[in-house]
This record gives structure tokens, sequence and C-alpha cells, in this order.
């Protein structure tokens, strides 16, 4: 088989691989891939694609050495470059991530200390596939970042989880007046000691749930009002930029008193000290419960 002939069938099986990764038979579309290698073993943009695979599935051993050898034979493609550093990242190889970003122009020294820095408040949606809860965290590196909110217990994480995410913005929120891209997460890179309380309580006016709020805050224990704080939006607005209707549609002037909280203590005991020193004769709390333990 000539070289012309043997770079042809490459690239067919290349694009056969393609169409069943679009279908969702990455089975497939690996084997396809595989085979295009074996005629040509220089294809980055097969090596990159069989990385991405792996990155989706969590085989992190495999996307990092799929995705350095992508990056080696196409040093200028940055989404190998960004794949590998994910896949670093995942397996805790700081010199490979930090050497990664670095030579990207991203502020981060080179090294092989865990990268701690504050790259600011970005928006991540828990579990793409699924529901798509989007929770604001603050990016520790430029794929971690540690959960700010308290998010619903069917997500399985929890407030302080430090999670891995993506690097490509799915979708975007408002912080004030600055537009922040939302990123999907790839897997809980770091749990919190944090477990998840859901608490009914009859709070009079918004003053006595600001009450709780600042009690929670001396405390320690993350607080949120979920009656108040949780959004649903359509799949467009979602996975682009939230349109004026959503806000429509929630907004109300009349305070309901009946409010579903959301507590992260690392203790149930806390929680109830919090709650008993919130009680008078006007407030009250018809339940509460723990919803999502923390790992221990």
């Amino acid at each position: 088989m000539s070289q012309d002939t043997r770079w042809a069938e490459s690239d067919r099986l290349h694009e056969q691989g393609m169409a069943l990764d679009d279908a969702g038979d990455s089975d497939g579309a690996l084997r396809k891939y595989f085979a295009a290698l074996e005629l040509e073993i220089a294809r980055s943009n097969t090596l990159y694609n069989i990385g991405l695979i792996y990155k989706y599935r969590g085989a992190w051993k495999d996307s990092f050495r799929f995705n350095k050898r992508a990056h080696e034979l196409a040093p200028d493609d940055q989404a190998a470059a960004w794949n590998l550093a994910i896949a670093a990242t995942a397996l805790r190889d700081w010199v490979n991530a930090r050497s990664v970003w670095n030579s990207l122009g991203l502020p981060i020294d080179l090294g092989d200390g865990a990268i701690n820095e504050d790259f600011g408040l970005t928006p991540i949606r828990l579990k793409p596939i699924d529901d798509g809860e989007v929770v604001w965290a603050r990016r520790i590196d430029p794929v971690r970042a540690r959960l700010c909110n308290i998010p619903l217990t069917d997500s399985g994480c929890r407030y302080g989880d430090v999670v891995l995410h993506d690097g490509a913005a799915v979708g975007y929120r408002m912080n004030g007046d600055r537009e922040c891209p939302v990123f999907n997460m790839l897997e809980v890179f770091e749990e919190s000691g944090f477990s998840t309380f859901e608490a009914d309580v009859v709070a009079p006016t918004e003053a006595d749930v600001i009450a709780l709020e600042s009690i929670c805050d001396r405390v320690g224990v993350a607080f949120e009002d979920w009656s108040k704080s949780i959004q649903v939006l359509c799949k467009d607005c979602s996975e682009g930029r939230p349109h004026d209707h959503h806000v429509d549609e929630g907004a109300t002037s009349l305070w309901s008193p009946e409010r579903r909280i959301a507590l992260a203590a690392e203790s149930a005991t806390d929680v109830q000290a919090v709650l008993d020193e919130w009680l008078n004769a006007d407030r009250s709390v018809t339940g509460w419960q723990e919803t999502l333990s923390a790992a221990r």
C-alpha cells in the first residue's frame, strides 16, 4: 500500500470514527480511530479525539497519554493543550499541569505543588447530562473550582467541594455587570467536610430570614434561602444567556412566610444550635433533616 493510499484509508477511518462518536457509539469510534493510527501513527487529530473520549470517561491516564502525543505533534493546538492540562490536573501531576498552563500564557508558575490561585467566580453545571443544575464557584486554577453555593441534594455535590471542570464555555451567567462563562463539571476533585441540611421554616418577614442568615454567618454554617435562589431555566437559556422572561415569571411582590432553607454544616449539632437560637414566638421550624452526608 502506497503512502498516499495509507493516508486516504486512514482519513476514511478517522471520519467513520467521528460519525460513530457523534452517534453516541464511543467504543466503535475508538476502534476506528485505533485502526486509523495503525495506518498513520502521526495523526494529531485522531490522537486528540481518542484523548477526548477518555476525558469524558474519566480515564485520565489514557487521556493524558493520547493528549500528550497530540500536543507534541501539534503544539499550537490549544484544545489538545487544554485537555492535556485537564488530564494532568486530574492525575495530580502538577509539574505537567503547570508547564502546560504556563506555555499557554496563563499566570501559573512552573513547579511541582498544587495550584491554589484565585481566578474569580464562575458558574459550574454539576450534572451536564442530567438536570443541568448550575451553581457558583470560585476557580482556584484554570479547571478547578470550589463550590460557593449549596447544591441540590440530587447533584451528589456539597458546599465547599472542589470540582474538576471542562475548559469550554457551555452558556453564560451574569455576576453583576460581568458576563461569566458556564463550565461543565467533569468530576468531584476533592470533597468538603460539609453535609447538606434542608429545613422548612416559617419566617413572617424577610428580616427574619436575614436574621437566620446572620446567625449562620457568625458560626460558620453556610446558608441559602432556596425559596428565593432557585431558578428554573429553559434549555436554550440554561445553555446560552438567560432571557428576561425567566425573571418575569418568578417575580412577585408578596412575601411567603413558608421558606425552604438549605444549610451546609459539619454536624447536625451545629444546625440544631443555629435553629434553636433563631426560634422565637413568631418564627418556627416545621421540620429539618440531613439530606446529604459529608464523606467521612
